[in-house]
């Protein structure tokens, strides 16, 4: 195996199909703060500082898919932040090893985790 450089063979993006680009977009934007481009009515890319990915109706929306986990200074006032928003909490806050996490379902009904070290 040789080895690899740059960017190839690492999460580049990720993409969720949904209802309603707007509802995304204010949700994502309200709890997480992060920020979007808009290409065209079906789809925007999302920012978070780190990672982009994008949001698109060019699709039925797939709840479930690969557990997106993001990180959190303080979880508690993030999964405050989540509940405002309207979100599920789906699995209530736990400790493992290393820290907590809970994990909420956002309007579309996926399913992601916020987690944050010991």
């Amino acid at each position: 195996m040789g080895t690899s450089e740059g960017n190839n063979h690492r999460i580049d993006n990720i993409e969720f199909n949904v209802a309603d680009i707007a509802r995304s977009k204010a949700f994502y934007g309200e709890v997480f703060g992060w920020t979007f481009t808009d290409y065209g009515p079906g789809y925007t890319e999302f920012n978070d500082g780190r990672l982009r990915g994008g949001f698109t109706t060019d699709g039925p929306v797939r709840a479930g898919g690969p557990l997106v986990i993001l990180y959190a200074d303080d979880l508690d006032t993030t999964q405050a932040r989540v509940e405002r928003a309207g979100a599920a909490i789906s699995t209530p806050a736990f400790d493992f090893p290393g820290g907590r996490r809970f994990h909420f379902r956002d309007p579309d009904g996926y399913e992601l985790a916020v987690w944050t070290a010991a």
